[in-house]
């Protein structure tokens, strides 16, 4: 596996290989194109001025003296005159005889447009040539040719790599010194990172980086590192207590059954005592099942996916069956009972969890409401919300335990102690079930008055859900 440190310094490297070539390839082709074109321009402005100086005529050339004659060959001394055909008829006193002209090259002449070629001698220099074609009425009577030398071409090409190559290289050290440099600047805060994460463990998540970023991103990188760091704190702190409580809990039945079969064992007793022994027991282990029940519950909650099937519901005749089969309990603990209903949306909601968070609600209210109290059952549509309140008339809350109540494993004074038989976690069971419903559910009190839990849920919407599910 490549270092991530290597891979910056190579992509740098080859993006400036990149750039460099584009921009070598681009130079180099605008310089050859301007050049080329001087030296047409200049090769067209001889040919014109050439042209001027020979004059011709219908069929031959004008008759002049031998002298005039070789004066005009030394003045014209690169130029040819063809004739149509291109055959040669007068050239100049230094004219060295070219490859004649290609036929498509000499047939575009022939038909009055100017044409260029380059040639390559033997020695190989290149000559650029320019067939200019001389007309008389319409009609292509001589071709005159001229050239000139493209080593000033080529030379100055020449030398143009060599800048450039010698700049190429020169920028590609620079990239690769200042890449290095680059790379080791941006990852020293990763390297932070993870020298405090390997450092990291259990009993030290209070370990925080510290990391003096001139960069935002990482600044922001290592903000969100401690924040994850607070949660996983937060996470192992409360998993240490639920650990701790759970084998509290589970200990205090055990002993209680360990050592009623002690005392059982000591001596010889009646089937009556042997009878109150295991009857003991009995309900010791009946509290430790349900502490288990309750456990592997929350456990449930804890993944992923909450246990949970949503399906549109009705909550009326859900409400009213459970009050209906918790009526003799409230009469057996001499409370009464009543329900409160009004008209209100379906929900999304998972039957069986409802029954239990309500079960759990009201079996709360009625351990702690006195004889001849009332608990109270209501079902409403407020503020767009499905609402259900469990309200009583016991002891009330005082304010500094409201905010812990749902809490694993939390009793207050006058709302979950262990004398009433609870395991303390039926109130964190509700808000588990309640926030897998996507609501909430809060408390308030008053002391010497009572108290109200408040169970809220989202009307069940079939296009939203349609929309959601699509």
């Amino acid at each position: 596996m490549v270092a991530f440190r290597t891979h910056i310094r190579r992509s740098a490297l080859a993006l400036m290989l990149v750039l460099l070539t584009t921009f070598a390839v681009l130079i180099h082709a605008g310089l050859s194109n301007l050049l080329h074109r001087h030296i047409d321009e200049e090769l067209f402005a001889l040919a014109q001025h050439e042209a001027s100086r020979i004059e011709i005529t219908t069929g031959t050339l004008t008759t002049l003296e031998d002298d005039e004659q070789q004066e005009l060959r030394e003045a014209a001394r690169s130029t040819v005159v063809l004739n149509p055909n291109g055959t040669i008829i007068w050239k100049g006193a230094a004219v060295v005889v070219r490859p004649s002209l290609e036929a498509a090259v000499l047939a575009n002449v022939q038909q009055g447009r100017t044409a260029y070629d380059t040639i390559t001698t033997p020695n190989h220099e290149s000559i650029r040539r320019i067939s200019l074609p001389i007309t008389r009425d319409g009609t292509v009577e001589y071709i005159l040719q001229t050239e000139s030398s493209l080593r000033i071409v080529q030379d100055a090409l020449r030398l143009l790599r060599f800048l450039i190559g010698g700049l190429a290289a020169a920028m590609i050290g620079a990239a690769w010194l200042g890449s290095r440099w680059l790379a080791r600047q941006a990852l020293t805060p990763v390297d932070v990172l993870t020298a405090t994460a390997e450092q990291i463990s259990v009993p030290s998540l209070k370990t925080r980086v510290v990391l003096d970023a001139p960069y935002e991103e990482f600044a922001r990188l290592a903000r969100v590192f401690n924040a994850m760091l607070d949660r996983l704190h937060r996470v192992f702190e409360g998993q240490r207590q639920f650990v701790a409580d759970a084998a509290h809990e589970i200990q205090t039945p055990l002993t209680v059954i360990k050592g009623t079969i002690e005392v059982a064992l000591l001596k010889s007793r009646s089937a009556d005592e042997y009878r109150d022994a295991l009857v003991t027991n009995l309900g010791q282990i009946e509290r430790l099942s349900t502490l288990t029940r309750s456990l592997l519950t929350l456990a449930q909650f804890s993944g992923d996916r909450p246990p949970v099937q949503l399906i549109p519901l009705e909550l009326e005749p859900l409400v009213q069956d459970l009050v209906r089969e918790l009526t003799v309990l409230a009469e057996d603990r001499k409370v009464q009972l009543t329900l409160e209903t009004h008209p209100v949306p379906l929900v999304l909601g998972d039957h069986g969890r409802l029954t239990q968070l309500l079960i759990n609600l009201l079996d709360n209210a009625l351990a702690h409401t006195p004889p001849a109290g009332t608990v109270t059952l209501r079902l409403q549509h407020k503020n767009g919300q499905v609402v259900m309140e469990v309200e009583d008339t016991g002891p009330g809350i005082a304010p500094e335990h409201l905010p812990h109540l749902f809490e694993r494993f939390y009793r207050g004074d006058h709302a979950r102690d262990r004398g009433s038989g609870g395991t303390g976690l039926g109130l964190a069971i509700v808000k588990e079930i309640a926030e897998a419903h996507g609501g909430t559910v809060r408390a308030s009190s008053i002391l010497g008055k009572g108290t109200v839990f408040t169970f809220s849920l989202p009307p069940y919407r079939p296009s939203t859900v349609n929309s959601c599910a699509s």
